[in-house]
């Protein structure tokens, strides 16, 4: 799958860091501390979203009165602490970052979250110098699935799109990443299980983790 490509883009949460764990419980924890149950489709409904439009969704459908910056700074607020000390890496994604570095492949992050969690993420896991680009959904006029954020990385990359290739969690990232003329591998990830079959289906290539890439490239984990 790394034919003929230049530059790899990958999502955050869910693609290269374990956390969607930690954002359905500060959903429920969230929601919970106003009365308002949370509801099952909400996952769904909300996939994709910038940080941005994730709040502005909150606001209309839970009538919250907080601003949008109130609510995005609640929930960076509890989101911080764990994504410096409780969210790892996927299995292999450190292995398989070094061996794009050393093929020479650019890298950058396509992500929906807020500047200030993932810059708190990449610092915490010391993955930054492998990113030549990142970028968030809020930067663009709309978030997945549309193709904006994964454009102007490659754009800020200073590659075309058919030379990347991008890695996504979610059915909405997937198509993102097809709609800007991208090669898409999904990637496994217990958040999103019940969804294989649609990003089997949506995706180029699937895999379970990135130790299986190493494994394909003679890379000895």
């Amino acid at each position: 799958m790394l034919n003929e490509k230049k530059a790899v883009i990958f999502d955050l949460d869910g693609t290269l860091v374990d956390s969607m764990w930690m954002w359905k419980s500060i959903d429920i924890e969230f929601l919970g501390s106003r009365g308002i149950p949370c509801p099952e489709d909400l996952e769904k409904e909300i996939e994709g979203m910038s940080f941005t439009e994730t709040a502005f969704y909150f606001k209309e459908r839970f009538k919250l009165t907080e601003s949008l910056e109130e609510i995005k700074g609640i929930w960076t607020d509890m989101s911080l602490d764990k994504y410096k000390n409780e969210v790892p890496l996927k299995a292999g994604a450190g292995e398989f970052l070094a061996y794009l570095s050393s093929q020479g492949l650019s890298m950058g992050i396509a992500t929906s979250n807020g500047r200030e969690m993932v810059d708190a993420v990449i610092d915490s896991l010391k993955i930054g110098k492998y990113f030549n680009v990142v970028a968030t959904s809020c930067e663009v006029a709309a978030g997945k699935p549309a193709p904006d954020i994964y454009l102007k990385v490659a754009k800020e990359l200073n590659v075309i799109p058919s030379q990347c290739l991008v890695f996504e969690d979610v059915p909405a990232g997937i198509l993102a990443g097809k709609r800007a003329g991208m090669t898409v591998c999904a990637i496994d990830d217990g958040f999103s299980k019940a969804m294989e079959k649609e990003k089997r289906e949506l995706a180029d290539y699937f895999i379970y983790d990135y130790y299986q890439l190493l494994e394909r490239n003679g890379v000895q984990s």
